[in-house]
């Protein structure tokens, strides 16, 4: 099969398509044909070097949406066809989802949503279990008032979503040029980038990774919440400091499918590459501006 790789750190021109064997599931494993798989920042880094891994082959991909070819041992509940979606968690992996066919955990694996296509999809895994996960770490009641750093980009809006949903009063931080968009998610308020809200908000959602200017415009007592493990600020003025780290959740991201198909999560896909063209996918993910998952279809 076809695989998206890197051996040598570096930008885009070190993405590396070659012909692996096709995986075969262990116990409590699922082998499935890929049909889309999202493209996300932490791929970029991964092939920058930053999360280590010199001398060996690194997979890359975190999102995958497709079909069950193949159940290992011991797995029950899914059968061969069955569309689903599912994170393949981990930054040092000989293959990820930038493939033809990829083996996750069954328990990493949820039934795909039936209202939106593959491709639309596979920009939920990764995004999504990251965003709900830094919402229930705001641990904030109904009512309160929440401030989304990077509102517009893919995880910042699906944490408007769902912050919203969760009874929060959202203001969104984002360029100017979306407020349409961050109030179209559910945002209350809008603070463009570089300015500060009218008032201290009980919880800020950091993920634009802004940091010690988050937290300033959090109030005394509240909460931050920041997406990169070890990158928030230090905690100051009473305020909770906290820091979500995803994991490979099928229970939580059947959850999220659910939302999908009642019309309560949005998921935006920016563009298409088919896995043949992964370097050019990589090059267009550092393109300003972009609103929407790139997304890779095999």
């Amino acid at each position: 099969m076809l695989a998206a790789v890197v051996n040598e750190f570096g930008g885009p021109e070190q993405v590396e398509l070659t012909e692996v064997a096709v995986p075969r599931p262990a116990e409590g494993q699922v082998l499935i044909r890929v049909r889309a798989a999202g493209i996300n920042p932490v791929d970029g880094a991964i092939r920058a070097g930053v999360f280590g891994g010199a001398g060996q082959r690194l997979g890359l991909g975190w999102d995958v949406a497709g079909e069950i070819v193949e159940a290992g041992a011991d797995v029950t509940g899914w059968s061969r066809g069955d569309r689903v979606v599912g994170l393949h968690y981990g930054p040092v992996k000989p293959l990820g989802t930038h493939a033809e066919y990829v083996v996750l955990d069954a328990s990493a694996v949820a039934a795909a949503p039936a209202t939106v296509d593959a491709v639309a999809a596979a920009a939920l895994p990764l995004s999504g279990l990251t965003a709900a996960r830094a919402v229930d770490l705001l641990g904030l009641a109904p009512g309160s008032s929440v401030l989304v750093t990077g509102a517009a980009g893919v995880v910042g809006g699906l944490a408007v979503q769902l912050a919203a949903r969760a009874g929060l009063v959202v203001t969104a931080l984002a360029g100017a040029q979306d407020e349409e968009l961050v109030r179209s998610l559910g945002a209350a308020a809008f603070v463009p980038r570089g300015e500060a809200p009218a008032e201290p908000v009980d919880g800020v959602l950091d993920t634009a990774v802004l940091g010690d200017p988050a937290l300033a415009f959090v109030r005394d007592g509240g909460v931050y919440v920041g997406l990169i493990p070890g990158a928030a600020p230090a905690p100051e003025r009473g305020i909770r400091v906290a820091e979500q780290e995803v994991a490979a959740d099928g229970e939580h991201l059947a959850r999220l499918v659910s939302l999908v198909d009642a019309g309560a999560l949005t998921l935006r896909v920016a563009d298409t590459f088919p896995l043949a063209d992964a370097p050019k996918a990589h090059a267009h993910l550092a393109t300003p501006g972009t609103r929407g998952r790139i997304v890779l279809t095999a």
